[in-house]
């Protein structure tokens, strides 16, 4: 009886989402029944996606996990620069990564530290991981400096924009080169002795071929849903009086999360921190370094050019984030008291954003 439950909710949760968009409901309504089919979906997709990653292998499926682990966002993102709403965007941006480097590294690490006294993981990768953190800062901020300067002009701003995203997404590929190929082994995760099984981690419940079509429909459902829960988001702030940047930062992030949250999470109670670190921590690296200038380049295919500013509160607030994260995960172990420093910078974020 219980293993229909989740299944019947994601059913039930997805109709009455339609329903409520194709029948023009009030838009609050339509906008938490959205939200919480968004959370399902999203579940049903992180299922299914480590489900064809214990298919894939293990270095291909953290790659999967994390590149269907985004789809939400970026299929969020993407009907939001359809709209040309282009400050919500960056906003959801922003969440999308301080809500993997705070919220979700932040209750990985203090629900594994109040199970294991110390955990411990791949210092190495850990320090590319911050590297590549702080590419991805500077990479906001040397537009945003020349351009709030009037350095440059706002066509020459677009062309920035343009290049620093093909950079991005150049350094990204060339990450997954070397951390899935070239030095596949010497970023491999620290065993643990007490490390414990995931439930079915030998055995998913589902074939191949199932997996990899319940993933294309998960896909499928997770863009339908989303359009839905982007139309209501202009009638929500106004209704509410809620600014873009907190709806797009704190909002749409943490639905669209997730799928991300659980997964991070029951990993590190695994003393499986090495896994739950890539899970938060390379989330928000693809964000940074590939959905965000794939959004980029996609405005700019719709005519309509998404420049890489951000505000100096989304940068500064991306900054915080990279700083905290970084000083906490460099040395590769971590413990409960980290986590709970990560909890407290988000919610220090969450009111100033609820506040702006």
């Amino acid at each position: 009886m219980k293993k229909w439950i989740s299944p019947a909710l994601l059913v039930i949760s997805f109709i009455l989402s339609a329903i409520g968009h194709y029948a023009d409901w009030d838009h609050t309504l339509q906008f938490v029944l959205s939200a919480v089919s968004v959370i399902f979906v999203a579940g049903f997709l992180g299922r299914a996606t480590e489900s064809v990653a214990h298919y894939a292998g293990q270095r291909l499926g953290g790659f999967l996990n994390a590149t269907f682990g985004n789809a939400a966002e970026l299929i969020i993102a993407f009907f939001l620069v359809k709209e040309g709403l282009f400050d919500m965007v960056k906003a959801s941006l922003t969440g999308s990564i301080i809500g993997n480097l705070l919220l979700v590294l932040g209750l990985s690490i203090f629900a594994g530290g109040m199970k294991f006294k110390v955990q411990n993981f791949n210092v190495t990768l850990a320090g590319l991981n911050g590297s590549l953190m702080i590419v991805a800062v500077i990479a906001l901020f040397v537009p945003a400096m020349f351009f709030n300067t009037h350095s440059i002009t706002e066509k020459d701003t677009d062309v920035l924009s343009l290049v620093v995203a093909g950079l991005l997404i150049a350094a990204y590929l060339a990450w997954l080169v070397f951390s899935m190929i070239t030095h596949k082994k010497y970023l491999a995760d620290v065993t643990e002795d007490n490390a414990e099984e995931l439930p079915n981690e030998h055995a998913p419940v589902w074939s191949r071929n199932r997996s990899i079509l319940y993933l294309v429909i998960a896909t499928v459902m997770v863009a339908f849903v989303s359009e839905w829960l982007v139309g209501t988001l202009e009638t929500l702030t106004e209704r509410f009086g809620f600014s873009e940047l907190f709806v797009g930062a704190f909002l749409v992030a943490i639905i669209g999360n997730a799928a991300e949250h659980s997964a991070a999470i029951m990993l590190a109670m695994k003393n499986k921190i090495g896994a739950a670190v890539e899970i938060a921590v390379g989330s928000s690296l693809q964000i940074a370094l590939f959905v965000a200038p794939v959004l980029i380049f996609a405005s700019y295919f719709m005519g309509n050019t998404m420049s890489i500013v951000f505000t100096t509160i989304e940068i500064v607030a991306i900054a915080v984030s990279v700083f905290i994260a970084k000083s906490i995960i460099q040395d590769g172990s971590t413990n409960w008291y980290e986590g709970l420093l990560l909890l407290a910078v988000y919610l220090i974020l969450g009111v100033s954003f609820y506040l702006v």
